[in-house]
């Protein structure tokens, strides 16, 4: 029972822990410093040192470090396995700082927030609004390969890259309308395919401010 209290403790300090934005060039080392990876390596590190201790005869040391160190190891490893990386952010920050932090960005600014963290125990990035829009596939939902800023004559927009998978690009097609509406007021959506198991969602502002 104690060891199942600490996989659940591990489980919700690796959701708490922040994250930085995952970009493309970041490569396969980004994975070494999300959450899941921190909370294991910090077990591991814990059992490695109380075993030196136990067989070092230090059981002051040794009891302690294994007590916490094994439940949290565990507790890392099966945040490993239902780990969901960020999507590869292809803009830097910096880069459409002030537009993201127009008051009207909101939505796309809380929508980009999201899909670059770590998320675990979900099969895919923005799973519940993908259900909602009737999107989903339980065997293979579509993926969120990466998401871009962009400035649209003054005003912010984004853009979604997905892995169709067992949504095929028709069924994006016959909800295009809603799906502006579903991410932010005043929000249109434009869909454009890339290949036959690729797809952009951009998500861009209903009129420009040179259009108002």
């Amino acid at each position: 029972m104690a060891g199942d209290r600490w996989v659940a403790a591990a489980v919700e300090l690796a959701q708490r822990l922040p994250s930085r934005p995952l970009l493309l060039e970041d490569g396969p080392m980004q994975a070494l410093t999300s959450p899941g990876s921190l909370v294991t390596v910090a077990g591991a590190v814990l059992t490695v040192i109380g075993s030196i201790a136990y067989l070092g005869d230090n059981a002051n040391l040794s009891l302690p470090t294994i007590f916490y160190g094994i439940p949290i190891l565990l507790g890392g490893l099966a945040l490993k396995s239902s780990e969901l990386p960020p999507a590869n952010r292809l803009s830097r920050p910096q880069t459409f700082r002030s537009l993201r932090e127009l008051p009207e960005s909101e939505p796309l600014r809380k929508l980009l927030a999201d899909v670059t963290r770590w998320r675990y125990g979900q099969k895919a990035h923005l799973e519940s609004s993908l259900e909602a829009l009737k999107l989903w596939d339980e065997d293979e939902p579509p993926q969120l390969e990466s998401v871009e800023e962009c400035d649209c004559e003054g005003a912010y927009g984004l853009r979604l890259t997905f892995a169709c998978r067992g949504v095929a690009f028709a069924r994006w097609q016959e909800r295009q309308d809603r799906l502006g509406r579903f991410f932010g007021p005043e929000l249109r959506a434009e869909l454009t395919q890339l290949s036959a198991g690729k797809f952009r969602l951009d998500l861009l502002p209903a009129a420009s401010p040179t259009d108002a």
